[in-house]
């Protein structure tokens, strides 16, 4: 009797043991920023885990979190040639999130990546199409265009682009500098312009005190005579 007792004893513990190690196989915690994508032998299942406690089927599922937070991704520099032939580096950075989390690990390996090479290339393209004074003077119409190149082909990857900007065009040493002469240049001609303007004031300034001063003795005289 007492060998029974000791094996029903060991038996239960044993399924509680058991028991224990799938409850802790099959629990999940899916954070609030996230999804959880659950593939049951290797086919995607159509119920995508929301934030909080769940439960998979232990060594059958398996459950990917993905997570749903704008990423802000830094474009590299990229070199170009713009539409007037001037040699430019620009960089930006691309926000974007997912908004499928299925999509994003089916649609594409790895999203994070193809929204960086499509990033990178729609840059190159745009520098292409812009001309210098676009990349330094319109960066808000470049900003939307580059959005639209990337959000295009991220949508189905499920994927939404939620703004790109142009951080920083930099320019050859030799472009600076002639840039730079030409500002003084604009600045030292602004210059001669107000002078000349505050000049021809003076002038009529003078031209006409003259011209009273000359009025005055004509009246004076003109008053004894009628005296």
């Amino acid at each position: 009797m007492a060998v029974m007792v000791d094996a029903l004893v060991t038996l239960v513990v044993v399924l509680a043991c058991l028991g224990a190690i799938g409850v802790l196989a099959a629990a999940r915690v899916v954070k609030q920023y996230e999804r959880g994508v659950v593939f049951r032998l290797g086919r995607l299942r159509s119920d995508i885990r929301g934030p909080g406690f769940t439960m998979i089927a232990p060594f059958v599922d398996r459950l990917n979190k993905v997570n749903m937070q704008i990423v802000t991704m830094p474009v590299p520099a990229q070199e170009g040639i713009t539409r007037d032939n001037v040699t430019v580096r620009v960089d930006a950075v691309v926000y974007f999130k997912v908004v499928d989390a299925a999509e994003a690990l089916v649609a594409v390996e790895d999203y994070r990546f193809a929204v960086s090479q499509m990033a990178q290339t729609s840059l190159r393209s745009i520098i292409g199409k812009s001309d210098l004074d676009d990349l330094l003077s319109n960066r808000e119409k470049l900003n939307q265009g580059l959005e639209l190149m990337i959000d295009s082909p991220a949508v189905g990857w499920g994927v939404h682009i939620d703004r790109v900007e142009i951080k920083d065009v930099s320019l050859p040493e030799t472009m600076k500098r002639s840039m730079a002469r030409q500002a003084e240049a604009d600045r030292e001609r602004r210059a001669r312009v107000i002078n000349a303007d505050a000049e021809l004031q003076a002038s009529k300034k003078l031209a006409e005190a003259a011209s009273q001063m000359a009025d005055t003795p004509r009246r004076s005289s003109c008053g004894c005579c009628r005296r």
